[in-house]
């Protein structure tokens, strides 16, 4: 039902992960019964959960630890990482930016060129250690560098922007194809961002395994402010589920929602795939593990753009290892540990033994789902994050 907004204007109400509750069924489970793989082409993952491209979550070093645990980070092909051999100089550096310069010193330090060798040797690097090889590029450097990935040993390719279309115009420059390039690609392609039903399911259309849902709803981003787009989460993931529907019924061929931003607790990943994501996106809360390479800190992919910076850098502070942050055990009682035990046990409490099954599940509006009870929690400022 649409909303009049003015007289000229109306518009659906939208719903993010804290205006929305998961509803038990008749049916409850052992949490140890449950079943949370998933497959991304041929790449099998324990955990329904991918790594965010950013500097301050991936590298190396956490791609292999998180592959080992079971999930799938996404290394930036256009990041510190292939700009810089000494890439750990320029986090540390980065890190002990001020505030108030962090984002123009860092516009200085992504001026450096990428490098292609820097993209096959930061791949094999992660293939040597017996570990999937995901990574990320924007449509505009794709044709650039997507065969070195390949030829490297890449095993998924991400495009990735904050809005993919899967009929970008332009009046200076021959696009990326995406109808072209995807089939074309020997190995699977994610594509992304997007959040609405037109969009994903064009993207679906390209023959991508999977897509991005999210715009701007990142810990780090701000382009809801700098550009004023974007849809909330939860409404985004519905949307863009029911596309998938329709692509299936159309070509019989299956796109992965893949919920991209916005999750900060095992409820809100919990949340994302009852509204119909088959996968998460998280980058904040791997942020906080003491394998990421951001030193306590968070920044978007565009928070280094030479003209409109559209994310910042934020402090998340290190307080676990990648392992307990993903799969525990935990030590603390607001979410923020043990993600994927949580969904296990949101599965089990609600009746739901795959994430197939889980996308089924009642979900009901409730904007008082947080607080309602809470007096002393929000007073005491405990158990809420």
């Amino acid at each position: 039902m649409e909303i009049e907004i003015g007289k000229g204007k109306s518009g659906r109400r939208a719903y993010g992960f804290d205006e929305v509750a998961i509803v038990p069924s008749r049916r409850t489970r052992d949490p140890e019964d449950i079943d949370i793989s998933t497959n991304i082409g041929q790449v099998g993952l324990k955990l329904p959960v991918l790594a965010s491209a950013m500097d301050g979550v991936v590298d190396v070093k956490l791609a292999i630890e998180m592959g080992k645990i079971g999930g799938l980070a996404v290394l930036n092909l256009e990041g510190i990482q292939t700009r810089y051999d000494n890439a750990d100089e320029m986090l540390e550096k980065i890190a002990s930016f001020d505030p108030k310069i962090a984002t123009r010193e860092m516009q200085k330090i992504y001026q450096e060129p990428i490098k292609g060798e820097l993209i096959k040797k930061r791949i094999e690097q992660i293939k040597e250690a017996g570990v999937p090889a995901c990574c990320s590029l924007t449509p505009q450097k794709v044709q650039d560098f997507y065969q070195i990935a390949i030829d490297a040993g890449l095993d998924v390719l991400v495009i990735q922007g904050t809005v993919v279309s899967a009929e970008h115009v332009s009046l200076s420059k021959e696009p990326l194809d995406l109808k072209k390039f995807i089939p074309e690609c020997p190995i699977p392609v994610i594509v992304g961002g997007c959040s609405s039903f037109s969009s994903a399911l064009h993207l679906m259309r390209t023959g991508a395994v999977g897509v991005l849902v999210g715009v701007g709803p990142g810990a780090a981003c701000t382009t809801r402010q700098v550009l004023g787009i974007g849809v909330p989460q939860a409404t985004a993931i519905a949307d863009a589920s029911a596309a998938r529907a329709r692509h299936l019924d159309e070509t019989g061929k299956y796109s992965m929602v893949i919920a991209d931003g916005g999750m900060r607790t095992g409820g809100d990943i919990a949340k994302a795939i009852a509204c119909g994501a088959d996968i998460v996106m998280i980058g904040s809360p791997l942020s906080r593990a003491k394998e990421a390479p951001g030193r306590g800190y968070h920044w978007g992919m565009a928070t280094f753009h030479p003209e409109l910076p559209r994310g910042t850098r934020i402090k998340t502070d290190i307080t676990a290892s990648l392992k307990e942050i993903l799969v525990g055990p935990a030590f603390e009682n607001d979410g923020t540990l043990n993600l994927f035990g949580a969904l296990r046990t949101s599965m089990a409490t609600t009746g739901y033994k795959t994430i197939k099954d889980f996308q089924k599940a009642e979900v009901m509006v409730a904007p008082s789902i947080r607080t309602e009870g809470k007096f002393h929690q929000q007073s005491q400022k405990v158990g809420m994050g």
